[in-house]
């Protein structure tokens, strides 16, 4: 804040003598040393910075105002945030409570999808025709699911959430790690999509992603 008091008819303008008097001895020395160029202006003094001084009682009056609004504005401040900070870990607790049924969902249909692999696999050889040698059917159809399994993505993904929980219940300065968990969610939740086989499952990656999104727009308010 700063504060410039106008000049006018009213004020209370006073001449400094000490500084005046100073101000006028090095004058005096300089005309001394330049006889031709020793004409003072009288205003071009008054001008000289301290030589004038306007002496009105409003400083004081002033100041304990100043003071007594910048102490509420500082106050009103730290109580929005405050609020602020409340109605963001509400919101992101809400999410990470939708995000943490989506896994919860897409863990409890893994049976359902490898079954639903091996009988698709099964169907193909049929179409075929083909007599296949048993024991290679199965070490061929653990790769397949072994490509296609989720349950590390889906730990990952459990794990985040629960060190999002952990991280907004706590009292320090949180903005840098939510956003770092915000991607480490994001790659999750990608590579579940692009593992998925299963209608159900991509379309959970997807809500998840939508998820995480908008947690990370929230994240961007968090100190």
């Amino acid at each position: 804040m700063s504060y410039r008091r106008l000049q006018g008819a009213d004020s209370a303008l006073e001449v400094d003598a000490q500084a005046l008097d100073r101000l006028t001895a090095r004058v005096r020395e300089v005309a001394r040393m330049l006889p031709d160029h020793n004409t003072v202006n009288v205003l071009d003094v008054l001008r000289w910075p301290g030589v004038l001084r306007d002496d009105s009682d409003v400083g004081d009056e002033l100041l304990i105002a100043a003071h007594g609004v910048f102490g509420a504005t500082v106050e009103d401040l730290v109580s929005a945030r405050a609020r602020e900070g409340v109605r963001l870990r509400e919101l992101l607790e809400l999410r990470c409570a939708a995000l943490d049924g989506l896994v919860t969902q897409v863990r409890a249909r893994l049976p359902e999808v490898q079954i639903r692999v091996r009988a698709k696999l099964n169907e193909r050889l049929a179409d075929l025709q083909v007599n296949v040698d048993q024991d290679r059917l199965e070490q061929e159809l653990a790769l397949l699911l072994q490509r296609l399994d989720v349950d590390e993505e889906l730990d990952r993904l459990a794990g985040h959430i629960v060190e999002i929980r952990r991280v907004i219940g706590g009292n320090e300065p949180a903005g840098r790690r939510l956003d770092f968990l915000m991607q480490e969610l994001n790659r999750e939740a990608n590579t579940l999509s692009s593992k998925s086989q299963d209608l159900e499952t991509t379309r959970s990656a997807v809500d998840m992603k939508v998820l995480i999104e908008q947690m990370r727009e929230q994240v961007q308010n968090v100190e």
